[in-house]
């Protein structure tokens, strides 16, 4: 039997029993597109919080105090008693804007944040107000599509002047030209001189709804510490990829001095912006593992379903084997035919489990709200398994059907 022929016996064989065959299909079928979801989720998962990582800016680098926790153990070898930790203040930005202390560093700006009500007339929004210097538009590259940004001598004498956001604009001014207007907030009245550009959410929110003054005049006007130079966080931006390490450790060292703290026993952190992308890529990619795990493991059932209906098929064709032995075919034919029939089950099921994968994807994606990435190496994969798995489960039925001896086989009733 020529291969040709042996594929339309086998195809011949799976079509004749219909029900049997869509119902052994299904569990590799459905194991299949669990698994291109499940991956696909992880792949979008893992793109889309990348996406809003890379929106807080390039090459940079943010420094974070543990004062917002309240106490910290001094582990050093001098004490071993609790202190309270330091907060970030601006002469701590001003140290690590020193060339001197930092010459990877390109650019500083401190921030601190809070949230509150904006008024204009008997329109009200909340929304979060940053206090920062003129380089947080290049730290964050940010641009001013309306407008300007304020300047240092605005920061420096704490202007009551403000940069919006472009969702800002749209729920205090509606479709109203927005610069040289006011805008409320805690009772002070401040000209808006600036839109932003939009950029949608990232991890800290919906950068687009925010109200930008200069720190001067967030000191002034909304600071609730004692100390008026405490910031939330200091972003930095290094010269370029290459030197984004060097100035996290030049970084590290001056908070040290600054801090008078050693690496026993910080009260800061200085994390990267490419370390957070290694650190979330690595989480979703175990995640995505664990899960596509799990999934699999309705493959492994419709592997199991396959092996058994080509168990059953080779019971109620002992005849048909013994006749087509008796005239001469050999084990290897009967063998290959009885394989090719579990491969064909296999892909067909695979080749579903695909289609379903894809279309699952597009209704996921749109119900979820971020994209589920469907890649043609998983689907090429997805398709792959599918016809090991039927090969695997077809190699038992198929070695069983060949070694039946054909005078058994024809006297079979």
């Amino acid at each position: 039997m020529n291969p040709l022929e042996t594929v339309r016996t086998a195809f011949t064989a799976v079509m004749g029993r219909k029900m049997r065959s869509a119902l052994t299909m299904l569990g590799i079928l459905i194991g299949i597109a669990s698994v291109m979801l499940t991956v696909g989720l992880g792949a979008g998962a893992q793109k889309s919080i990348t996406d809003q990582i890379n929106k807080l800016g390039s090459n940079l680098l943010i420094v974070t105090s543990g004062a917002n926790t309240g106490l910290t153990v001094n582990n050093s070898s001098a004490s071993n008693r609790t202190r309270f930790t330091a907060p970030l203040t601006l002469n701590d930005a001003t140290a690590l804007a020193d060339k001197n202390n930092c010459p990877d560093v390109l650019r500083v700006a401190p921030v601190s944040t809070t949230s509150t009500t904006a008024y204009v007339g008997t329109t009200s929004a909340t929304t979060s107000v940053v206090g920062t210097t003129p380089d947080w538009l290049g730290v964050r590259a940010r641009t001013v599509t309306t407008g300007r940004f304020f300047t240092t001598g605005e920061s420096s004498t704490g202007s009551l002047v403000a940069v919006i956001g472009s969702t800002t604009a749209s729920n205090l001014f509606g479709t109203a030209y927005p610069i040289g207007k006011t805008v409320t907030l805690t009772g002070q009245s401040f000209t808006v001189i600036g839109v932003l550009d939009t950029v949608g959410s990232t991890l800290s929110g919906n950068e687009d709804d925010q109200i930008v003054i200069p720190s001067g005049t967030y000191a002034q006007r909304f600071s609730t510490s004692t100390n008026m130079n405490t910031v939330t966080m200091i972003l930095l931006e290094a010269k370029d990829k290459d030197s984004l390490s060097a100035a996290l450790q030049q970084a590290t060292t001056t908070m040290y001095v600054m801090h008078n703290v050693t690496a026993l026993a910080p009260d800061f952190s200085v994390s990267s912006q490419q370390a957070l992308v290694e650190t979330i890529g690595s989480l979703t990619t175990i995640l995505t593992a664990l899960l596509s795990g799990i999934a699999g493991i309705s493959l492994l059932v419709g592997g199991i379903g396959v092996m058994n209906i080509m168990l059953v098929s080779v019971t109620e064709r002992i005849k048909e084997i013994g006749l087509r032995k008796a005239l001469g075919a050999r084990p290897s034919v009967i063998m290959l035919q009885f394989l090719v029939e579990a491969s064909m089950l296999g892909l067909m099921g695979g080749a579903l489990g695909i289609a379903l994968g894809f279309g699952g994807g597009q209704l996921l994606s749109k119900a979820i709200g971020y994209p589920v990435i469907i890649s043609v190496a998983a689907t090429a994969l997805a398709l792959g398994v599918s016809l090991v798995i039927g090969i695997v489960a077809g190699v038992y039925p198929a070695w069983r059907a060949a070694k039946l001896a054909p005078i058994d086989a024809l006297r079979n009733e």
